[in-house]
């Protein structure tokens, strides 16, 4: 009854949270890359509907205040993260340390 309510009164606050029913099987929580490649999954048969509110926003799912509320851009691809820039290896300098490593603000070549 828990998984239910949370199915039927709060998926609809979530943006960018779908329910896809699979007749006889267990409910989990599926997260996708935006590839659609499967990252984990989640069971969520012995948990409260409030501890599966919890996880999704912990998660970084953006809760909506009515089902046709808008979504601030910033949460239009949540809970997608930032893909990580990958900066190249640095040698260590003469005296053993590492040099700083440079942000985009500082590297207008990135």
């Amino acid at each position: 009854p828990q998984v239910k309510a949370f199915v039927t009164q709060d998926i609809p606050l979530y943006h960018n949270l779908e329910m896809k029913h699979l007749p006889g099987a267990d409910p989990e929580l599926v997260l996708l890359s935006l590839r659609y490649e499967e990252l984990e999954r989640i069971p969520l048969s012995d948990m409260s509907r409030e501890e599966i509110n919890q996880l999704v926003q912990e998660l970084g799912f953006y809760r909506k205040e009515t089902p046709d509320a808008p979504v601030p851009e910033e949460f239009q691809f949540a809970p997608a993260k930032p893909l990580p820039t990958l900066l190249p290896p640095q040698a260590p300098t003469t005296d053993g340390k590492t040099p700083p490593r440079w942000g985009k603000e500082e590297r207008p070549d990135l």
